[in-house]
Parts: C-alpha cells; structure tokens; sequence
C-alpha cells in the first residue's frame, strides 16, 4: 500500500528564537522527516544565522505574524515536493517526538492533525501551565468545539501537521496573518469537509520558551466567537469573510 503521507517535510517556525533553535532542532525526530526547513518571520536575534549553521534551508521574509509566517512556510514546503508536513515551534516547547502519531494520522487520511495538550485534563498543570492560561485554553476550545462541531479539547495547540489537500484549500486571502490564523484554518478546514485528526501531546511551560501573552487572550474570545458565527452562517448559505470563497464539499 501507497505511503499516502508522500514526501514529509518539518516546518520550523521562528520569530526571535535564536535562544532556543538549536535545541528545538536536536529535539526533532528526524528519521521521520524527508526534509526540515526553517520559516523565519524576519527575526533579529540571529535565529536565521543559527538556523544555517545547522545546515537548515531558510526561507525568512517581512514580519508578517505567526499566520503569515506558518503559511509561507507550507507553501515552501510544497514547493520542495512535500505531500505532509508538521509544524515545529522554534521554542522547543512542544514534544517534538510525537511527530511520527501525527505523521500516521495523515497517512491514515486526516488532512488536519491537532495536538492535544488536554487527553489527560490535568497533564498541563503538571507541564507548568499556570492556571489562567489553563482555564482560557479551555474555555476558547469549548467555545470553539461546540460552535464548530469538532471532537477534541484542545483546539489552539502550537504542534499540527498538515496535508497538501489542507494548504490548497485554505482561502488565505481572507484569512488573518496573527494568532487568529490558528483557529480560522480549522473552521476552514471544518466547512469544507476536510479530516481533523489529533494526537495526545505535552507542552513544557516550566522551561524558557515563547507562548502568546495573556492580555490577548480576550481579544481571542471575540474572535472566537466571530468565526463561530460566520461558521454557522456559512453553513447556512451566507458567506462572509473567511468563508467567502470556501465551498462545502460534503453535508456536516
């Protein structure tokens, strides 16, 4: 049987992780990757001279958000032949070793994979994660699983893989080029039929790292709540931002 993964490429994400890149990229279980590339959002701590020191392929651009950054880093990726890719946080924060469960799902035909912090409830306290962080993770997961109708917990994890059937339907024209990125490709994905998977994964808060601040965690509510609305709108017929342009390929 075919390899339905095809060519698998590890994206990393850096924005000013020159701290942290190398060991991220040690931490990375390579045999499981055909290639590792670096989308670097116009750092300027040294992370791109880092990052070529190791030998990784970088492909660094205007500063654009983490959305921008992640998208020009899967069309890089596609560009080189990949069928499958996974995103890697430059931070190291994320279990880099569970790359090969979220592989597996994309070869069983998911065209989403989400890392779930949550398959044991209490697993991020015992990581480090403070409890304000802890209760917004849940509450913005809840908002959003029941608003968009997706089975899982944790639905705004840093660790994802992603098929090529994924990347070449995204609308990115109406798509936010921040953190809201994160959330609109999975009501994206949702409308238009694709497969979420998700894989139990652990998140390290207790050693130095980057995470989204917590002042814009209410903003993240709102925006929430927004796409939800348009979600279901959309599945109503009437189309409006990121959802434009999407057509729903199945009933839901």
């Amino acid at each position: 049987m075919a390899d339905r993964a095809g060519k698998v490429v590890g994206v990393i994400m850096t924005y000013n992780c020159a701290k942290f890149v190398e060991r991220t990229y040690r931490s990375i279980p390579k045999e499981c990757f055909d290639e590792i590339i670096l989308a670097d959002d116009e750092s300027t701590d040294g992370t791109v001279e880092i990052a070529r020191k190791l030998g990784l392929r970088v492909f660094t651009h205007p500063h654009m958000g983490y959305g921008g950054n992640l998208f020009i880093g899967l069309q890089e990726a596609i560009k080189l032949g990949a069928d499958s890719m996974v995103e890697l946080h430059g931070d190291g924060q994320y279990d880099l070793s569970r790359s090969p469960f979220a592989i597996d799902e994309l070869r069983r035909g998911c065209d989403l994979v989400l890392g779930d912090r949550f398959h044991d409830m209490l697993q991020p306290l015992r990581d480090g994660m403070d409890l304000a962080r802890y209760l917004g993770n849940i509450f913005l997961s809840t908002l959003g699983r029941v608003g968009l109708g997706i089975d899982t917990r944790d639905l705004f994890p840093g660790f994802r893989a992603y098929s090529k059937r994924f990347v070449e339907t995204l609308d990115i024209a109406h798509t936010s080029q921040n953190y809201f990125f994160s959330f609109e490709v999975i009501a994206q994905a949702k409308y238009c039929g694709l497969r979420i998977g998700r894989v139990p994964v652990r998140c390290d808060y207790k050693q130095e790292h980057s995470s989204m601040q917590l002042y814009k965690g209410f903003p993240a509510i709102l925006h929430t709540c927004y796409i939800v609305i348009l979600y279901r709108l959309a599945r109503l017929g009437v189309k409006r931002g990121i959802f434009t342009s999407l057509q729903a390929v199945k009933d839901q």
